[in-house]
């Protein structure tokens, strides 16, 4: 596998940040001609190594619990505890490896977090899992699948345009204010939420490139449920399929849980994490008596030779107790559910064509 440019790297930095910019002001920030930045940005899609997705504010849809769940499949029971958790209508993420799993669910109700956790027990498919069921109109998920603060260490690049995304926060415009209700969505916003979150899919199907699939040139109708805050248009990294740069990969997925100690503030370890120890999340997840983070580690030489970076165990333990540690290389997992919020909708028999 040949390794990534220079070039190339900050592009993938700059995309990954998922601003709003215009293109004039991106190629502003990674300084190469109008030319290469194009021809990388049709390679990192056209290779898998980024894609695109519309993520939806989990309260406007009436979903406003979210679960987290790690579970170890057993060996012998793989396809039965993959079609348990596909099953549930809630599911939107799946990551199966050999070993290590890890899936997401919008739920109504906070029974039903649960649930998933019962049915795995019940099938015997995994060991019992770790299961953390948030509610989204709060900041229990302050990262969300945010890819860009590990890419623009592993590259030596200095500063971030836009992490941390996370996932929900306080409910945006035209939420009900009781979000244990299901969202009274029009059909309009529906067809519009729905032809958002379809996008990426249906252009592939149409042999559409992925780099096509942005939020330029949208309907009104579409850019309106993105303006209020109701979807959020994310670049996600593929590190299985990303080339090494300058010797270095990101092939690691651990994850991280701990209890939090008493009087544990989650935003002071991150700012920890990610100032002292230069480690970025892709995940932060916090629960009322469970903390979830996800990281990718790396191979090869550090980014940096700093000997002033701060350990990670220790200054876990200074907030966490009860840690427990997972990890498998990038490359061992499949993603059989890959951000399909779509699912959601048509949980709900959301229109599927323009009222």
């Amino acid at each position: 596998m040949r390794a990534l440019t220079d070039s190339e790297a900050r592009v993938i930095a700059v995309l990954l940040a998922a601003r709003p910019d215009r293109e004039r002001e991106r190629l502003r920030q990674v300084k190469i001609p109008r030319s290469t930045y194009h021809a990388v940005r049709r390679r990192a899609y056209g290779e898998g190594w980024l894609r695109d997705r519309y993520i939806p504010h989990p309260v406007p849809l009436g979903r406003p619990f979210v679960t987290f769940l790690v579970a170890r499949p057993y060996a012998d029971r793989l396809e039965e505890f993959a079609r348990g958790v596909t099953e549930d209508d809630g599911n939107v993420v799946l990551w199966n490896g050999a070993q290590l799993a890890v899936a997401v669910f919008f739920h109504a109700k906070p029974t039903d977090g649960p649930r998933v956790s019962a049915r795995i027990d019940r099938d015997r498919s995994a060991a019992p899992p770790l299961a953390i069921t948030v509610r989204a109109d709060g900041p229990t998920i302050p990262v969300y699948f945010d890819f860009e603060g590990l890419w623009c260490h592993l590259a030596g690049l200095e500063g971030t345009l836009a992490y941390p995304h996370g996932l929900g926060g306080a409910a945006p415009p035209g939420a009900p204010e009781d979000s244990d209700d299901p969202a009274p969505l029009t059909p309009n916003q529906q067809w519009a939420i729905g032809e958002l979150l379809r996008r990426p899919f249906l252009a592939a199907e149409q042999g559409r490139g992925g780099h096509l699939v942005g939020p330029f040139g949208l309907p009104f109708s579409q850019r309106r449920v993105m303006a209020r805050g109701w979807i959020t248009h994310r670049t996600l990294l593929e590190p299985a399929r990303l080339p090494p740069y300058q010797g270095r990969a990101a092939d690691q997925v651990v994850l991280v849980s701990g209890a939090p100690k008493t009087g544990t503030r989650p935003e002071m370890l991150f700012s920890t994490l990610t100032r002292d120890c230069h480690v970025y999340p892709f995940l932060f997840v916090v629960g009322a008596q469970r903390w979830l983070l996800g990281a990718l580690g790396t191979g090869g030489p550090p980014a940096s030779t700093d000997p002033e970076r701060r350990a990670v165990l220790p200054t876990l333990r200074e907030s966490l107790e009860g840690i427990e540690i997972l990890q498998e290389a990038a490359t061992g997992f499949t993603s059989p559910v890959d951000h399909r919020y779509e699912r959601l909708l048509a949980a709900r028999g959301a229109p599927a064509t323009k009222p």
